[in-house]
């Protein structure tokens, strides 16, 4: 699933394209890809149209394209494999394309929610009194937002007795975080992810925290990480982060701090990736 550099560089390409632009019309092509709206895909059709796409916003790895006029926002959900597209008109229609947005403009480009795997898709909802879609007004702020509270989130990864990853991927606690970037950010910071966070000091938080932003940064500068063609930007194109991953992925190969094979281990159906001598193991994981 996209992390927060690559839904952040989806978001930049919406602003780009789409924002201040009014839709004319709306084509559902799969009703899963709208199974979130309730109201089912000609309702959601209905109600786009005529609208202005505001400016494009994201909370940690959500996505949403305020309606101006509205005190409402559509919601992305990309999951596994969705696209947000910029296509121009006369493009072929992609194998898995699922919905398609029209705009009243001569323009000629068109926005299209691709799906393979038909996990993610948009849907209406409300804006609470923030600006959030109601659904995901529980998610907390990202590291990249200029709100984020360092301090109270120390005292929030102390209060949560639990273990440094699982609350790194805690989108209450601090959203846009996923397993590749968990993972990235813990080696630098020399931390094993299965470190309790009951103990953490200001110093560790503080240096996790400012590992984390460094390797969003240096993805976001990038492109993001693609590791098949599932994830692109608006323009089709791929991240390339994936080249310069230090942990993620590279079981088996040295550890480029100290030379030490990186190893995998299975966790909470994902994978762990790390080093076993710069992360040391917690005698006793919680």
């Amino acid at each position: 699933m996209p992390e927060l550099p690559e839904v952040e560089v989806v978001r930049r390409g919406l602003a780009r394209w789409v924002a201040h632009r009014t839709v004319a019309e709306t084509e559902v092509l799969h009703p899963r890809a709208v199974r979130r709206h309730v109201a089912g895909g000609e309702d959601f059709a209905h109600r786009l149209k005529g609208h202005h796409i505001g400016e494009p916003s994201r909370r940690g790895k959500y996505l949403w394209l305020p309606l101006e006029e509205t005190n409402q926002s559509v919601l992305a959900h990309l999951g596994m494999s969705g696209q947000l597209l910029v296509q121009p008109q006369e493009t072929p229609d992609e194998k898995h394309l699922r919905i398609r947005i029209r705009f009243a403009d001569s323009l000629g480009t068109e926005l299209r929610f691709v799906d393979q795997r038909t996990f993610g898709g948009l849907s209406l909802h409300d804006n609470t009194p923030d600006g959030l879609p109601d659904v995901i007004a529980h998610i907390a702020r990202d590291p990249l937002d200029a709100l984020f509270d360092d301090d109270a989130f120390h005292q929030a990864l102390r209060r949560k007795r639990s273990t440094v990853k699982r609350a790194l991927l805690d989108q209450s606690l601090i959203s846009g975080v996923g397993n590749i970037y968990a993972d990235e950010a813990l080696w630098r910071a020399r931390i094993h992810y299965e470190r309790p966070t009951a103990h953490f000091t200001r110093p560790v938080t503080a240096e996790l925290l400012g590992h984390i932003r460094d390797v969003m940064n240096a993805a976001l500068a990038v492109g993001g990480t693609s590791f098949d063609s599932l994830y692109v930007n608006v323009n089709g194109e791929s991240g390339y982060f994936d080249r310069s991953l230090d942990a993620y992925g590279r079981e088996g190969e040295p550890c480029r701090r100290c030379g030490t094979p990186m190893r995998r281990r299975p966790w909470m159906n994902r994978s762990s990736y790390f080093c076993p001598k710069c992360q040391r193991a917690p005698r006793v994981a919680s």
